[in-house]
């Protein structure tokens, strides 16, 4: 049988595939976002939607327009591209629309440990680790930014400079020791 005559995508269809989130959401809960996650996720969305996805419709119907598609180059490519951006404009839209966006700067000055709070902490070794915690979109734990949902987030969250709390590792259960609590100056992140 002809390629002409089979479906373009023998793989499984993927378009619902939630692989693509990090993290899934704790069942009813809000997608907790800094001011700054909010802005970069609604721009990449934004950026999808006015830049890339209208350019590759235009060089999938100029590649359409040249005749065989089976073995069109552009034409393919651009067809799995634009199901790629389809896929994450559904992604990031889900995730938009459960946004609750959270300014950390309004606990300023406080000491205990909220949403966007950075937080340093030691160990029982005495290793000392600063994190921040953020919405789970917006995470990155190479640059210190951990969710709000992970172990160390949840046994830091409501718990006070000076406190210790227990975090459930793999490797068991630790005792850690909050050493210093900060949060951003209220308009400090409004270019974030």
């Amino acid at each position: 049988m002809s390629k002409a005559f089979t479906r373009e995508a023998e793989a499984p269809a993927d378009d619902d595939d939630e692989s693509a989130a990090p993290t899934p959401l704790p069942a009813g809960s809000k997608n907790y976002f800094t001011p700054a996650g909010y802005r970069r996720l609604r721009d990449e969305l934004r950026q999808l939607l006015e830049v890339e996805r209208p350019r590759v419709v235009e060089i999938v119907a100029w590649a359409a327009s040249n005749g065989d598609r089976s073995e069109n180059g552009d034409y393919l490519y651009g067809k799995k591209r634009l199901r790629e951006i389809d896929r994450r404009i559904r992604f990031l839209t889900r995730r938009l629309d459960l946004a609750e966006v959270v300014d950390p700067s309004l606990h300023h000055g406080s000491d205990l440990v909220f949403f966007g709070a950075t937080v340093t902490y030691a160990d029982a070794a005495g290793r000392e680790r600063t994190v921040t915690i953020k919405g789970i979109d917006e995470s990155d734990p190479l640059a210190g930014e951990v969710s709000w949902v992970s172990p160390v987030a949840r046994a830091l969250l409501r718990a006070r400079e000076g406190d210790e709390v227990t975090l459930v590792t793999p490797a068991g259960v630790e005792r850690i020791e909050l050493l210093e609590v900060r949060y951003p100056a209220p308009g400090a992140g409004a270019h974030g």
